[in-house]
């Protein structure tokens, strides 16, 4: 058994179509999966699945906001009903808002706690019965360096990843005997769309992680592409309930 080969395999990945999500659905592809991209920006998705055809992968997208009642359902059946199954999820959407807690208005808390949490739930929730008709699934979330350690401007960010660990843990424990896996990534500072922000916002991030991080560098998409395979294929069935950082071992630093 080849315990890295997707071949055969359907994944959803939202967020799909740019950063970490990209760089997921980009090691799905090599390794055999049929992607379905959900993104809110249809011009950048069929970009990216543009990129992932031309390498011979069968890659679907959904334009979705996540937010809106009854999205994350559709988004899921209708992949199982182009492809023909479902097997794999990640739930990688999220947004962030940064500024002092006092700032924060209700309005504000509840958009990131629904769009990093909520959604991810309802995905999940919707995918569970596809995965269960096929004997199967894994599911992928992610966290967030936010999830273990403070910072003073992500308030609702880390509450919202710090909840996705949680809940990896419960689904985890309530899905193991249908033989559904499910575990969440951790990802560090990342070179992304969302942390340009941060780097432009916050004095001197860039150089800070640089040199905290071990590896000398900031994270980079393609750095999720083999840990995504592993966690989406056979070789991960008794790997359930985690929490995995990959930060370059910032976190390890006192």
């Amino acid at each position: 058994m080849n315990h890295f080969d997707l071949t055969g395999r359907v994944a959803v990945v939202t967020g799909g179509n740019g950063g970490i999500g990209l760089g997921m659905t980009g090691g799905l592809a090599k390794a055999g999966a049929a992607v379905a991209i959900v993104g809110r920006n249809a011009a950048k998705s069929e970009a990216a699945a543009e990129g992932l055809r031309q390498s011979g992968a069968r890659v679907l997208t959904i334009d979705a906001d996540l937010m809106q009642p009854g999205a994350c359902r559709d988004v899921v059946d209708r992949t199982a009903d182009h492809f023909g199954r479902l097997d794999i999820l990640v739930n990688n959407a999220g947004i962030a808002i940064r500024k002092a807690p006092e700032a924060y208005t209700e309005e504000e808390w509840h958009r990131v706690l629904d769009g990093n949490l909520t959604s991810a739930f309802l995905c999940s929730q919707a995918a569970y019965p596809h995965m269960k008709r096929i004997g199967g699934g894994k599911i992928i979330s992610i966290g967030s360096l936010m999830s273990q350690m403070g910072a003073s401007f992500a308030v609702a960010y880390a509450a919202s990843k710090g909840g996705i660990v949680q809940m990896t843990r419960a689904l985890a424990t309530a899905w193991g005997r249908d033989n559904i896996q499910v575990n969440a990534l951790l990802p560090g500072w990342i070179e992304t769309d969302l942390t340009a922000g941060a780097r432009r916002e916050v004095p001197g991030l860039a150089e800070k992680v640089e040199t905290r991080t071990p590896a000398g560098r900031w994270g980079r998409p393609e750095d999720f592409e083999a840990i995504t395979v592993m966690l989406s294929g056979p070789g991960s069935q008794y790997i359930t309930g985690t929490a995995i950082m990959v930060d370059g071992g910032y976190s390890i630093q006192a």
